[in-house]
């Protein structure tokens, strides 16, 4: 069966918090056989590889750190339409790019999927470390039930 909907988890789990995305979509993962229709992609730092992964799908799911002015630990759904985006990108690395940029040329090229959800979590901390902040670690669960319901809501084709 054609996997309709991909959720994918971004980030830099050397990073601290940076990772929220790899550690929520590791979570998820065990629940795969309660969503066959879903790929669930621990896509790190992908850059432009995301098009790839969303290609073909009915649904993408981001789940990614975001600093939103937010307290702590705060989740928040968006659509690629309500997103400001303010990100500098180091230009450090060749995976390096910018998300909405990524949705904007998927678009362009016919590849889009129809819906699309990015679920930001607001860091406690972004250096360099390979745990969670405790804020953040302590509210995992409440983040992968978050995506599940999402998923529940998914109507695949």
């Amino acid at each position: 069966m054609k996997k309709a909907v991909i959720v994918i988890g971004l980030g830099n789990t050397l990073m601290s918090d940076e990772g929220i995305g790899i550690w929520v979509v590791r979570q998820l993962s065990g629940f795969a056989a309660e969503f066959p229709y879903v790929n669930f992609v621990d896509a790190g730092t992908g850059g432009m590889a995301i098009l790839h992964l969303i290609r073909d799908k009915d649904k993408a799911i981001f789940i990614d750190c975001a600093k939103m002015g937010q307290q702590p630990g705060t989740i928040r759904k968006f659509t690629p339409q309500e997103i400001k985006n303010t990100k500098v990108l180091a230009h450090q690395s060749l995976h390096e790019a910018d998300l909405i940029k990524i949705i904007d040329i998927a678009k362009q090229l016919g590849q889009c999927p129809a819906d699309i959800t990015i679920f930001g979590i607001e860091p406690q901390s972004v250096k360099l470390g390979l745990e969670l902040s405790e804020t953040l670690a302590g509210r995992l669960n409440e983040y992968v039930t978050m995506v599940r319901k999402e998923l529940a809501n998914t109507n695949p084709s």
